[in-house]
């Protein structure tokens, strides 16, 4: 399952999307509500500020896209504009310690754009809708993130991979990868998946064969504890999730906005 936790995330869009803020006890002219400071922010008014950070539009052919010009967009390039820096900087001096620079990335909404599912799901989450729209390997790019992928391989980075996406979804995200120009080291070597009938040794403290217990963290944060096990330095890891950052294993984190889920 991609979310052991799936639901809007009111503080983040509420702190990103910039929309005015309808606080509990507001009231209109010739209204009144109860002054309570508990009722959360409404919903309806919760989705229009999340389609207002993307400029989200629907294609010709159905399909919900975030727009270029987009808050997202904008938060997304200042994000990559200042990781570039970092890497840039990062390699030389790996360089000259004789040190394996690496960088991991995330892979569902740092570099595959699942906002269609969201809107036609209504933020909600269903394991074979979700499968289903995985395997169609049609997501567009989080904007920038491809060429950041391609940008750390060009300084002599080494790129992995480090997703909740299943063993069973390897073949699909690589094709969709290629199609949105993240071209890297997409072998198995490079590119780690939850294998929950068969996980890596490096997990047993949390998985068994058939038996995985592993939360978010303890995953993602094992498996760069083994990619630096390998030999490299972490220089920089990149999600838009929490939980894909803490733990441990990196030298920085790079927090890609997210505000349609969370993931404990």
């Amino acid at each position: 399952m991609r979310k052991s936790l799936r639901v809007a995330a009111v503080a983040a869009a509420c702190a990103v999307a910039g929309g005015a803020l309808y606080g509990a006890g507001a009231a209109t002219a010739g209204q009144s509500t109860a002054n309570s400071t508990h009722e959360p922010y409404n919903i309806g008014l919760l989705t229009k500020d999340i389609d207002t950070y993307y400029g989200t539009t629907q294609d010709a052919a159905g399909v919900y896209q975030a727009s270029p010009d987009s808050p997202y967009a904008k938060d997304l390039a200042r994000i990559d504009a200042d990781a570039k820096r970092y890497i840039d900087k990062a390699a030389r001096q790996a360089g000259h310690k004789g040190h394996k620079p690496a960088v991991v990335f995330d892979i569902d909404d740092t570099l595959l754009l699942s906002l269609d599912y969201e809107k036609k799901n209504n933020y909600g989450y269903n394991s074979a809708t979700w499968a289903a729209y995985v395997n169609q390997a049609d997501r567009p790019e989080v904007f920038g993130s491809p060429e950041l992928v391609r940008y750390a391989a060009s300084k002599g980075v080494t790129v992995f991979y480090n997703s909740g996406l299943s063993e069973a979804q390897r073949s699909a995200a690589v094709e969709n990868l290629k199609k949105v120009g993240a071209d890297v080291n997409l072998d198995a070597g490079h590119m780690f998946l939850k294998d929950a009938a068969n996980p890596p040794a490096y997990l047993s403290g949390c998985a068994t064969p058939g038996a995985w217990k592993c939360t978010t963290v303890q995953y993602k944060s094992g498996t760069r504890k083994h990619i630096e096990d390998l030999g490299y330095d972490i220089v920089a890891n990149f999600g838009d999730q929490y939980s894909d950052l803490d733990g441990g294993y990196a030298d920085r984190t790079y927090k890609l906005p997210n505000p349609t889920y969370f993931v404990s």
